[in-house]
């Protein structure tokens, strides 16, 4: 088996590996880069035959319906097959009307049925479900020509679904040649350090919305359901209802999951910013729309008892919640990557709450695992080779694992 990381040996995001056993290739992930100015062509890793497609690349692999790891499956040719978790694919499909910049259907492709293997050629692949802040997201047991290869994707043992984390430390794949490890957390936190868990955050949610005495707004994804069930939790425990917008309503609905919060729950309401009504018209959503009112509010159910709501605040609520004059004693709760905001992702944002005199405020955890928990994963699997991916601090593994093996982008090797 041989193997390239065509990026991500020392960085975060962007992760692209490509896979060999006897002619035959797989990729596993093609993530846009977390710098990238726009997704382009131009950020297309050096992969043959990702544009028009070939018989020697038998499909792509994906890990988790993040960007940084499958955004740049837009510019790839539609001949070549993508396979995902199931409810990845239909985040997507749900989250595609609503992007800005015209994405292309997904390539057909098999999906995942956790813990269950595939093949492909000479290539098994067997998914393994995960904890992330990406619903169905999986690490991906590789075996061909004899060896077999463990890609970690994304993970955590801190979130919601912390028990897979800990079913796959005590019942780890065996005979593990290659760990591919993402060490997202090295370089932020020490060894002895960890992240909050979800449970710890609707903790200190509780406490925000207990002391708000307007609007609660909390700027998180829509595609972070962990963190909207922390959401909905701690709105429900301090005696408000949590509003959402169309994009969201249609996220939640896609995962398939009767447990995630939905737009006709009792403790949830719709409200339909101007921007989205000017798409439900241009696009004659409106069965859509429909589907998801059971609960509709509108501005002046805000103006009339903001303390009752907390919203899942997108930019785009902005216009509305200035005309329903609703923000006297609002908070705004930032709670996603801190990056996004220190890039100037959100300045129109920063701008918005200054003029109102609405301080920042921040609640959130990552994503991924933080040192200890990566210690315990790479203990369990006990591979014969450690090799760095997804981090900016690829220095720092010697320390922690043995038999580190690094290897720089581009440069192919012997599993």
């Amino acid at each position: 088996m041989n193997i390239c990381i065509h990026r991500g040996s020392n960085q975060i995001g962007g992760s692209c590996v490509e896979i060999e056993q006897d002619g035959q290739r797989i990729i596993v992930d093609l993530g846009l880069p977390l710098d990238a100015d726009d997704n382009v062509p131009d950020y297309l890793p050096d992969v043959p035959c990702l544009t028009n497609g070939d018989p020697s690349l038998l499909g792509i692999f994906i890990s988790h319906p993040h960007l940084d790891h499958l955004g740049l499956l837009k510019h790839i040719s539609p001949e070549i097959p993508v396979h995902m978790g199931p409810a990845a694919r239909r985040i997507l499909a749900a989250a595609k009307p609503f992007l800005p910049d015209n994405w292309p259907d997904l390539p057909a492709g098999r999906d995942y049925d956790a813990w269950t293997a595939m093949e492909t050629g000479p290539f098994r692949v067997t998914p393994y479900l995960v904890d992330h802040s990406a619903y169905d997201s999986y690490a991906l047991l590789i075996e061909a020509g004899g060896k077999r290869l463990f890609y970690s994707g994304d993970f955590r043992g801190h979130g919601r679904k912390a028990k897979l984390f800990n079913n796959l430390l005590s019942r780890p794949p065996k005979d593990v040649d290659v760990l591919l490890l993402e060490g997202s957390s090295l370089g932020r936190l020490d060894e002895a350090g960890r992240f909050p868990t979800e449970a710890e955050i609707e903790e200190q949610l509780v406490q925000v919305f207990s002391a708000t005495k307007g609007l609660a707004m909390v700027h998180a994804s829509g595609q972070n359901i962990d963190r909207i069930v922390s959401i909905l939790r701690a709105t429900k425990r301090t005696g408000r209802k949590m509003v959402m917008d169309l994009y969201t309503a249609a996220i939640l609905e896609a995962t398939g999951n009767p447990n995630i919060p939905q737009s006709n729950w009792q403790n949830v309401a719709l409200f339909v910013p101007q921007p989205q009504r000017i798409q439900i018209k241009t696009n004659a959503w409106f069965d859509q729309l429909k589907h998801h009112s059971a609960n509709r509010i509108y501005g002046q159910h805000l103006q009339a008892a903001p303390s009752e709501y907390t919203l899942l605040f997108r930019p785009l609520f902005m216009g509305d919640l200035d005309r329903a004059e609703c923000l006297s004693g609002a908070a705004y709760i930032y709670s996603q990557w801190e990056g996004y905001w220190e890039r100037g992702l959100y300045d129109r944002v920063k701008s918005w709450l200054e003029s109102r005199d609405i301080a920042k405020q921040s609640i959130h955890t990552s994503g991924h695992a933080g040192p200890s928990e990566l210690k315990a994963f790479a203990n369990a699997l006990s591979p014969r080779k450690v090799v760095p991916i997804h981090s900016f601090a690829p220095d720092q593994y010697a320390g922690l694992f043995p038999n580190v093996e690094p290897h720089a982008d581009g440069q192919w090797w012997e599993a």
